[in-house]
């Protein structure tokens, strides 16, 4: 008898399992394993049957038994590169837009996410898988990328899970997922030669250093070529992602006495800082000079006229970017990707009189 009071208690405070989900789901414990950790390979259908079910039964992961039995932190590294900034957080303002979407899609996938900055000096590519502070790592930014392609190198020679946010091209060290910068630089040309524009400037760095702004650059010429105008050389200038920069590349294109009746900037950073250089040249915006920029960050609709760019889609970005890196760390299949880019006209290219 007294035994079988032992039982009875057991049966009453023992805990719902990942096998009770599967019973009532009709499914296999690992399918409801998968799911619960956000599985990608999970169709949304199960996954959400699954989750119902678990609440029903208010079944609660055990994320420490799951980590020591797959060896795995179910934690993700993200690794911001220091940009020049006029404030103290010193991350571009387009990363800080996509940090939103990878913690949401960190979350929904069951994983935790660790933000730190990229030190270039030290060596921040050993630092987490290595030591088991993540399974793998998300890379923001980078500077001058002839000199990050090396570390990107290391990263992949030692074998380490790891996704970068950048410019898609052949023969670069592991996954990058990006946006068309190419396809928006045409968009913004286009757009600029559908206004009347024919002296189009650009702002933004044009060599290896900067590939991201070299394509957007690319692109422009692709689409003045073929509406039979020349890109004048003298009309590109030089500058990173930031205000100053913008401003000061702006006061060198006017320093130079070319002609030019619209800008095509590198980023909204460095199309901001044009404007207010332009403005204080006396010329109207966008009465004398039309100008795009390139991310939307928030700053771009808040302007001074709000600023026309060409919009990357950062809430998909980040999504992409955490389940490209977890494919990778599960040995299945990834590749790099582009995210089309989207045209976001505001009054800085408005119709001129």
């Amino acid at each position: 008898m007294a035994g079988s009071g032992r039982s009875r208690r057991a049966m009453l405070t023992d805990k719902p399992t990942s096998f009770d989900i599967a019973q009532r789901a009709g499914v296999s414990q690992p399918t409801v394993s998968r799911a619960l950790r956000g599985d990608p390979t999970v169709s949304e259908a199960t996954r959400k049957r699954i989750e119902a079910i678990a609440a029903q039964l208010n079944y609660k992961v055990d994320k420490n038994a799951s980590s020591l039995r797959s060896r795995h932190t179910n934690t993700l590294a993200l690794l911001f590169f220091e940009d020049p900034t006029p404030d103290d957080s010193l991350i571009n303002p387009f990363f800080l837009s996509m940090l939103g979407s990878i913690a949401r899609t960190c979350a929904l996938r069951g994983y935790d996410l660790l933000t730190s900055f990229q030190q270039l000096s030290s060596n921040w590519h050993v630092d987490y898988e290595d030591s088991h502070k993540a399974d793998g790592i998300i890379l923001l930014g980078y500077g001058d990328y002839e000199t990050y392609r090396a570390r990107l190198e290391q990263l992949e020679a030692q074998g380490t899970h790891f996704v970068r946010w950048g410019s898609v091209q052949a023969g670069q060290p592991g996954t990058t997922i990006g946006c068309d910068n190419v396809r928006g630089g045409r968009d913004a040309g286009a757009h600029l030669m559908g206004l009347g524009c024919r002296r189009i400037a650009f702002l933004g760095q044009v060599s290896s250093h900067s590939p991201e702004l070299a394509d957007r650059y690319r692109g422009a010429c692709s689409a003045m070529l073929e509406a039979g105008i020349d890109p004048d050389p003298a009309l590109q200038v030089d500058a990173i992602t930031t205000e100053a920069s913008g401003y000061d590349a702006a006061i060198e294109l006017l320093r130079r006495g070319v002609a030019f009746d619209a800008v095509f900037a590198g980023s909204d950073l460095i199309a901001i800082g044009a404007m207010r250089a332009l403005e204080e040249a006396g010329l109207d915006v966008p009465g004398d000079v039309s100008i795009v920029g390139f991310d939307d960050i928030p700053a771009a609709s808040l302007s001074h006229p709000p600023l026309t760019t060409i919009a990357q889609d950062y809430a998909k970005a980040g999504a992409a970017l955490v389940d490209t890196l977890l494919r990778q760390i599960r040995a299945q299949p990834v590749e790099a990707a582009m995210l089309p880019p989207r045209l976001v006209v505001r009054r800085s290219t408005a119709p001129r009189a």
